[in-house]
């Protein structure tokens, strides 16, 4: 299997880096995030990383996250203490900050004490506080935890509190270590990213270097580096994803790079076209298009079971991919669009990337495929891979199409998959991102999309007549990367008009209904 080893073209030794260290936070990501968004590069990594691998990796400062449990449980994560006399500016939040006073001398975390969850209000009791320097003395933060710091280590100094968190911020300025109770990453906390720029910026020194433009410089350099003067092909799969890694790959090497889109009749409704459209003639990067459609239907036939459809089109898929390839022998390496998200989760809840695993856009890869695989979206959150898509000079239909999946709209119809579902699917999911586009919500939402439900079929009235025909689900939900996401209030009225549009407009459809499931306990596409 293609080793993602030499896949991460970032040089994190080249630029400020803050480590994330991971201690099973909901909110790791979205630390690693704030911290992107103050224009320096992070990275999530595991609590069980050594001082050994931090001082390799030399990182211009870290932060701890919060985490579930309780620093007085037995297996409670905890951090190598020799990290905290590696010299590194060290910012602990919540668990972090009391993981901070109980693994340093004369440092106490209270048990069983009365939690604080949701608005807290805090007091700065010492105007001489380095990290919350220019802010109000009074002032709304987010806090989610139950026990709380009583005593700070020795050295500290308690320069804030909150009616149920007397030590709600210890620091100190001679061992470059701060720790927080509350939450900053979030926005109900209101000087929350004022908190991680004094940190960040301030404090650790970090230089705001991580922009598009320097991201896409380095990445191209890098990338000439290690393709020389040999062959590069991409599995386009119409996303954003693949769209923009591409475009990137092909800013650094021009007609060294050849994609390859594989039509599999299951796309959205133009979809194909706008493909081949942008990546031809706007982009002017050599495409092969394969249209495949009949050979997945046929495929598909008498398929219901999801995971089965799954298989069924990524297992074909590869093989036509591999058909398509015939022709350029000399190719050496696989383009791939890989984020940041895939490489959190393959690392495990703990956040390592350690064991990162391949992640494989065109479905899986086979085992004995010698290419070499570039990722240079790898170190990219979605946002990010957006911005780096505008910035390339890829048009709003491609950097802001709403995620996809793999499978297309085969995992939207519920039952088997034929031509004629596709097309009612089709039509009405063209209707519903229409309107969404309509009312203005279409970068408010994360996804919004039709699902058949092709094995169901409801009595309806229609001009007087009865009617036995199949009924359209709408899927609309918020979310920051997919890990979890909310369903969308969208309007009454807007339900309105995408459910008369569609019971007039798709035949074969009499009814329409709203799914308010929110990630989890459900997943956004329903197979």
């Amino acid at each position: 299997m293609p080793s993602a080893t030499d896949s991460h073209l970032i040089d994190p030794h080249q630029i400020d880096t803050v480590l994330v260290v991971d201690f099973g936070a909901q909110y790791a990501q979205l630390i690693a995030r704030r911290v992107r968004e103050l224009s320096v590069y992070s990275e999530i990594v595991s609590h069980r990383i050594t001082a050994e691998e931090v001082a390799r990796r030399k990182p211009a400062a870290i932060i701890l996250s919060g985490g579930p449990k309780s620093v007085h449980v037995e297996g409670a994560p905890s951090l190598d203490p020799e990290i905290y006399e590696l010299g590194v500016p060290i910012l602990g939040i919540c668990y972090g900050a009391q993981l901070i006073a109980q693994q340093l001398q004369g440092g106490v975390v209270g048990r069983g004490m009365r939690g604080e969850y949701g608005r807290a209000h805090l007091t700065i009791n010492d105007p001489a506080s380095h990290l919350l320097v220019d802010q109000p003395v009074e002032q709304d933060v987010w806090m989610s935890h139950f026990d709380a710091v009583v005593t700070p280590p020795d050295g500290f100094v308690a320069t804030a509190s909150t009616p149920d968190a007397p030590m709600a911020v210890i620091e100190s300025v001679e061992r470059n270590i701060w720790g927080v109770q509350f939450h900053p990453e979030v926005v109900h906390t209101v000087h929350g990213m004022q908190v991680l720029r004094r940190f960040v910026i301030d404090l650790a020194g970090c230089r705001p270097t991580w922009t598009m433009s320097s991201i896409i410089d380095d990445q191209v350099a890098l990338i000439r580096v290690k393709v020389g003067a040999e062959r590069v092909i991409c599995a386009l799969s119409g996303g954003v994803d693949s769209a923009v890694a591409a475009a990137l790959v092909h800013k650094a090497i021009g007609s060294q790079l050849t994609c390859v889109y594989v039509d599999i009749g299951l796309m959205r409704k133009g979809e194909s076209d706008q493909v081949t459209e942008t990546f031809r003639r706007n982009m002017n990067i050599e495409l092969i298009h394969v249209d495949a459609g009949s050979r997945f239907f046929d495929k598909l036939a008498g398929v219901t079971e999801p995971e089965a459809k799954r298989k069924t089109i990524g297992e074909l898929f590869v093989r036509i991919f591999e058909e398509n390839i015939g022709g350029l022998t000399d190719a050496t390496f696989l383009v791939q669009g890989t984020l940041y998200p895939d490489v959190i989760e393959s690392g495990g809840s703990d956040g390592t990337a350690a064991v990162i695993k391949s992640h494989h856009n065109v479905g899986g890869l086979p085992d004995d495929m010698t290419l070499q695989l570039i990722e240079p979206l790898r170190s990219l959150f979605k946002d990010e891979v957006r911005r780096l898509g505008t910035e390339l000079g890829l048009p709003d239909e491609i950097t802001w199409r709403q995620p996809f999946p793999g499978p297309g709209l085969g995992v939207r119809i519920i039952g088997e998959v034929t031509p004629e579902r596709v097309a009612v699917l089709q039509e009405a999911d063209a209707i519903v991102r229409e309107e969404i586009r309509n009312a203005g919500l279409e970068r408010e939402i994360w996804q919004a999309f039709a699902v058949l439900a092709a094995d169901l079929r409801s009595v309806g009235v229609m001009g007087d007549e009865r009617t036995y025909a199949n009924p359209i689900i709408i899927r609309a939900v918020t979310s920051d990367d997919a890990m979890t996401a909310d369903w969308a209030r969208l309007p009454y009225d807007l339900l309105e008009t995408m459910s008369s549009r569609i019971i007039n407009e798709v035949e074969g459809v009499n009814r329409v209904v709203y799914d308010v499931t929110s990630k989890p306990p459900g997943t956004i596409e329903w197979e």
